[in-house]
């Protein structure tokens, strides 16, 4: 599982390049443009860049 942190970018397969805004238990807020998307653990769908 990636360790992520606040203003990693990042890459998802559906939403594309994105940024975390947010870092909770077991989930991050990433943002994609003008959308805000939840992303639960273990983050499988996303890569850090």
């Amino acid at each position: 599982m990636p360790s992520l942190a606040v203003a990693d970018r990042v890459t998802h397969d559906k939403f594309g390049l994105g940024e975390v805004k947010a870092v909770g238990d077991g989930y991050v807020i990433v943002g994609f443009g003008s959308a805000r998307v939840r992303v639960a653990s273990p983050f499988s769908r996303l890569t850090t860049l």
